[in-house]
């Protein structure tokens, strides 16, 4: 059965983005990583409030992947302390003006100081009806679709799915983000071309949009481009451009 196609609008309804540069912006400034990171931190606070301004509904960001275990122990340790921070300070300003927040991820393996104030941010913000931010932490892409087929082999065993009748829409109900649309904007900073194992199953018809601009500079005019060019472009989603157009129109 073919899916339906998605709406589309000028404004994207749902944008994710990679926040990259950090340490190369600090690096040419001759400060420590960290120093990065802070900054980056600060244009997340400007990218809610011009998403909230623009109409986004939905912002998803990549805080901490699973793959950012890697990097130097110190840098690690240093970005879970700015992560625990973050929450303290931030979640009551997000909370004032509406803003729902979410996670996605392995929380337990965050540490349990961190997992517990993820619980009461999305507690006290639940019930929000303003832009919804959700933040990817310890999380992977492939990560997030095993586990969404973890659940459907659970099903198949206990016989309450027949695996011959799976299909995508089977899966999705599993995955990290199934309560809400798909991405229609893909932003990733910092001069890189790649996903890198973010949301992977979700980003499959996202425009995506890729700038040399890193993280810490990437101001809200840096972001009007982003729209601007999300804006220039006919989303297809396997149709024809004519069939799109004929569409509009009707």
């Amino acid at each position: 059965m073919t899916a339906p196609v998605p709406e589309s609008s000028a404004v994207p309804r749902h944008v994710a983005v990679i926040m990259d540069g950090n340490g190369r912006w600090a690096k040419a400034r001759g400060l420590p990583r960290i120093a990065g990171h802070r900054k980056g931190l600060e244009r997340v606070r400007e990218l809610v409030r011009a998403c909230g301004e623009a109409g986004v509904q939905y912002l998803t960001l990549f805080a901490f992947s699973s793959e950012n275990w890697r990097r130097p122990e110190q840098e690690v340790r240093l970005l879970m302390e700015l992560f625990l921070n973050a929450l303290d300070r931030e979640v009551a300003k997000l909370h004032e003006n509406g803003v729902r927040f979410r996670m996605i991820g392995d929380v337990r393996g965050l540490g349990e100081a961190i997992a517990e104030r993820i619980r009461r941010a999305e507690a006290l913000t639940r019930d929000n009806r303003g832009l919804t931010l959700i933040i990817a932490a310890n999380y992977g892409g492939r990560w997030d679709i095993a586990r969404a087929a973890a659940e459907l082999a659970r099903g198949a065993v206990a016989g309450a799915i027949d695996p011959d009748a799976i299909t995508p829409e089977s899966l999705e109900p599993y995955l990290s983000l199934s309560e809400v649309p798909e991405p229609d904007l893909f932003i990733r900073s910092g001069g890189e071309q790649r996903i890198s194992n973010f949301v992977l199953w979700q980003l499959a018809y996202t425009e995506l949009y890729f700038t040399l601009v890193l993280w810490p500079d990437f101001d809200r005019a840096q972001f009007e481009q982003a729209l601007a060019s999300y804006a220039s472009r006919q989303r297809r989603f396997g149709l024809t451009g004519e069939q799109v157009e004929a569409a509009r129109r009707a």
